[in-house]
């Protein structure tokens, strides 16, 4: 039975566009848990432009699952969780001018900096995740550079233009799961994951973890927050 980890930028991101107090990420964080959420994730941007370190610093006193930590691999981040203890962080590409996330880790282009980094948050007892692409090379890289975990990028499988496209793009996930596997990595998968695509993952027991917030939030606009969070968990624990 896989698990699912509930993304709150996107809550943050409503409550930025008045630059005003709500909704309230915390808040939703734990109406997610209520719900049977097996963790809670927030992305600390270099800009701050959803989730801010008040969120992150009341995050940690009050998420009772898990609290994975996305960020970037930079100082200023390797040093706030330090400081903040995540039970996991996700290491993740960031630029200024993307609206999300827009693909996985390139590691093999800097080896050496991931795994300094991978061993700084390991010196505080913080486990590490790689967000990569499904491609074998990166994942192999992670590895190498000291992952206990990998999260695949599922966005261009979501994005993908027709049945045919998502089959090819759902097949290259099939073999970077494999891989991954066979490297005893934990193996979770995320981005662009809707109440509809993620069904084909069915077919993939060896994911062990979904992370999912966008729509989660725009399904929480018509239903409620926790009724949107029991019914992706519905999806996800049938697997």
């Amino acid at each position: 039975m896989a698990r699912l980890a509930v993304n709150v930028d996107h809550v943050a991101t409503v409550r930025e566009a008045r630059g005003i107090n709500e909704p309230d990420p915390v808040l939703a964080a734990g109406i997610a848990e209520l719900a049977g959420a097996d963790g809670i994730i927030c992305h600390l941007r270099e800009d701050r432009r959803h989730i801010k370190d008040r969120d992150l610093a009341l995050l940690r006193q009050t998420v009772k699952t898990k609290l994975n930590m996305e960020m970037a691999a930079v100082s200023e981040m390797l040093n706030i969780a330090a400081s903040t203890k995540p039970d996991l962080v996700t290491l993740v590409p960031e630029r200024r001018e993307e609206l999300t996330t827009e693909g996985g880790l390139d590691v093999r282009a800097n080896p050496e900096h991931y795994k300094k980094a991978v061993d700084q948050l390991k010196q505080e007892g913080i486990q590490v995740s790689f967000f990569v692409d499904p491609d074998p090379t990166q994942i192999e890289a992670a590895h190498e550079a000291g992952a206990d975990i990998v999260e695949i990028h599922t966005g261009h499988y979501s994005e993908a233009h027709s049945e045919s496209e998502a089959r090819e793009l759902f097949e290259r996930i099939g073999v970077a799961v494999n891989k991954a596997s066979a490297l005893r990595l934990g193996i979770s998968a995320g981005h662009g994951l809707n109440y509809v695509n993620i069904k084909r993952f069915k077919s993939l027991p060896l994911i062990e973890e979904y992370s999912i917030g966008h729509s989660i939030v725009a399904r929480a606009v018509i239903v409620g927050f926790e009724k949107a969070v029991r019914e992706m968990l519905e999806l996800v624990r049938d697997f």
